[in-house]
């Protein structure tokens, strides 16, 4: 496996510091926000395009992969998310992934990262099948641009969202029935929800093409630390990406350490380093 890190962790830096930071430590690759304030798509010219490329090329930086999670551009964390009430909000989701899909073609990325539908208390009193039907509507359409463009949409199951654990995703996974479509495998988000990450790397090798990678305390609460500094057993994880044969990108996102990325990316690289000796 390849272990690169997630510029949502460096909002206080530019997207180009962010880059050379990251590769000055030794990461293989680098997740970009798409998002501000370092590449939401509105804003991200076809010269800045080239001119990141470029860098990364200096930096010999891969990109591991596009964060499209968060709309703070428009809204927030998780909204406009895919199941909004507002068919004009949903349309909002729509376009921007299909959006970081033409500039994941443009700047050499295999996939972008979405949220799993959006958080349910965001919508009126609908059943989770009327929800499910509404993410996987807007999630086909934007498949069908991600198929012309040869990119990966990854849904990320998360805490309290749509899709929270692997029982959904395997079930939500098959009626949408796409080669386009697969799972961001976030390990920590898995702990958070009582499941076994290590065993799940087994049960989901069919769908997953990227891993993100934080801590979470033994309390299970959905709060991402440092490597170390939390339950998961990462050893026991890595060993099973070995068995399955992952050789792609695990990138660490380490968000809540905006204060001091660089420290919190140094930490991680040097626990990550010794464990997977």
């Amino acid at each position: 496996m390849k272990i690169a890190f997630s510029t949502n962790a460096f909002k206080r830096y530019s997207l180009e510091d962010s880059i050379k930071e990251i590769a000055a430590i030794g990461y293989e690759g680098v997740e970009i926000l798409c998002d501000v304030p370092h590449a939401y798509p509105p804003e991200f010219s076809e010269k800045k395009i080239q001119s990141i490329k470029n860098l990364l090329s200096r930096n010999n930086l891969q990109i591991s992969n596009l964060n499209a999670f968060t709309l703070y551009a428009v809204g927030d964390t998780y909204h406009p998310s895919w199941i909004e009430d507002d068919e004009k909000s949903r349309e909002t989701r729509v376009k921007h992934t299909i959006d970081c899909i033409h500039m994941a073609k443009k700047i050499g990325a295999k996939n972008i990262s979405t949220e799993p539908g959006g958080p349910v208390n965001g919508a009126d009193n609908h059943s989770f099948a009327h929800l499910e039907k509404l993410f996987i509507n807007g999630l086909l359409r934007a498949s069908e641009i991600a198929e012309k463009q040869g990119i990966k949409i990854l849904v990320e199951p998360e805490p309290f969202l749509l899709l929270e654990n692997s029982k959904q995703f395997k079930s939500f996974i098959k009626k949408v029935n796409s080669e386009y479509v697969k799972l961001n495998f976030d390990i920590g988000h898995f702990f958070c929800v009582s499941e076994d990450p290590a065993q799940l790397v087994y049960e989901l090798v069919d769908y997953t093409d990227h891993f993100h990678l934080a801590d979470i305390a033994q309390d299970r609460v959905h709060h991402h630390l440092i490597p170390g500094l939390g339950a998961i057993d990462f050893a026991q994880v890595f060993e099973a990406m070995d068995e399955i044969g992952y050789s792609g990108f695990v990138t660490v996102e380490l968000y809540p350490y905006q204060s001091n990325p660089v420290e919190a990316a140094q930490k991680t690289f040097d626990y990550l380093r010794d464990i997977a000796k």
